[in-house]
């Protein structure tokens, strides 16, 4: 395996469409990095630089030390593995599986060899004979995959690979491609628009929006502590609540808003030289629950109800803003009623509201 470092790496098209701007990190030998971000943020662009597939505008890309900008496709050793499946109809699981190394002119015996340690990597060994046709999603990409493991490439990128799976499949496929890098050892580097994937199945994680790096780190750190707004709107599902308003010292944190004053109590995160200043406090939908009325902090109307089993979530209008509250399922209360709640200090996030950055601890 190898590790690939991209410094100050920059796209910029024809027409002047900058898609990824000065992006700079390294992936680890063995390390599942996974990049991540709304359509169109440049991360499958950024994807295909690694591959060799799109031109370098400007920086430097290196796997495993050596400078591979001007080096074609098929001498980098990544193997890619792309949202379609693109397998041959007319080829069996086991003519798919060995074509790539055919194709470079290794030997039958190794072929045939690499291809049964790949079928029993992912399960496929009685599938082996089948086409594509009679196959289902899920071992239509575990083909795709194969593919590329067939291989043995230093580097293995993945482009949204389970967009085109059903719910049930996607799941299945995530914890399929979570062991077999635990088994491998591999360096992946996963595309997805989903945060899903991103948080469950990277080690770090690389937030994109609008061609730049919003932050790199592991996917706890991204939720406990997001560095700007974007990244804490797009990471969590639902996504965190925001409150904005002037931020107020009086005895106690206070936020006021053009609707009235909100009590936030001694946040350890609360940036005392904020005070008088514009601010937007997050709350994440599990940290706002109910209270008595004589404890609540404040007091939303009830919208939606979707009960989903495990827990329940609560669509709730408060000052003119939507709010999600996650609760475990219960009694609860119906679409029209007015609901008090209240939020732990403690958890309460703090972003600038002029620039979305984050500020305090």
């Amino acid at each position: 395996m190898a590790s690939v470092r991209l410094d100050q790496l920059r796209k910029v098209y024809p027409n002047g469409h900058v898609a990824v701007e000065e992006a700079s990190f390294e992936i680890a030998s063995g390390e599942l990095m996974v990049l991540v971000g709304p359509s169109g943020c440049g991360k499958t662009t950024l994807l295909r630089m690694i591959a060799g597939l799109e031109p370098i505008s400007a920086g430097t890309l290196s796997i495993d030390g050596r400078v591979v900008n001007e080096v074609a496709p098929k001498e980098r050793d990544v193997a890619m593995v792309f949202q379609n499946y693109a397998l041959y109809p007319h080829m069996t699981v086991a003519e798919n599986l060995g074509f790539g190394l055919r194709l470079r002119g290794a030997a039958r015996d190794e072929v045939a060899r690499r291809v049964r340690e790949v079928a029993r990597t992912l399960e496929l060994e009685d599938r082996l004979d089948a086409r594509p046709a009679a196959l289902s999603g899920g071992q239509r990409q575990r083909v795709a995959l194969g593919r590329a493991l067939v291989r043995d490439p230093k580097v293995f990128l993945l482009d949204e690979p389970l967009s085109n799976l059903d719910a049930r499949l996607r799941v299945a496929m995530r914890v399929e491609i979570a062991r077999l890098h635990q088994r491998l050892g591999a360096t992946m580097v996963y595309v997805t628009h989903d945060q899903i994937e991103a948080m469950t199945l990277g080690q770090r994680i690389v937030v994109f929006d609008r061609g730049r790096i919003q932050q790199i780190d592991t996917p706890m750190n991204l939720y406990r502590r997001p560095a700007n707004l974007f990244v804490a709107g797009f990471l969590g599902s639902p996504a965190m609540n925001f409150l904005r308003g002037t931020l107020r010292r009086d005895g106690g944190w206070r936020l006021e808003t053009p609707h009235g004053a909100l009590a936030l109590g001694e946040p350890p995160a609360a940036p005392a030289a904020w005070a008088g200043r514009e601010v937007v406090v997050g709350v994440r939908p599990e940290d706002l629950e109910p209270a008595p009325a004589a404890e609540a902090v404040l007091a939303a109307r009830v919208e939606v109800v979707e009960p989903v089993g495990n827990e329940v979530f609560l669509n709730l209008r408060f000052d003119g803003r939507p709010l999600v509250a996650r609760l475990p399922p219960r009694t609860l209360p119906a679409p029209g009623d007015t609901l008090p709640l209240r939020f732990a200090a403690e958890r309460l996030h703090f972003f600038d509201a002029a620039s979305g950055g984050r500020i305090g601890d």
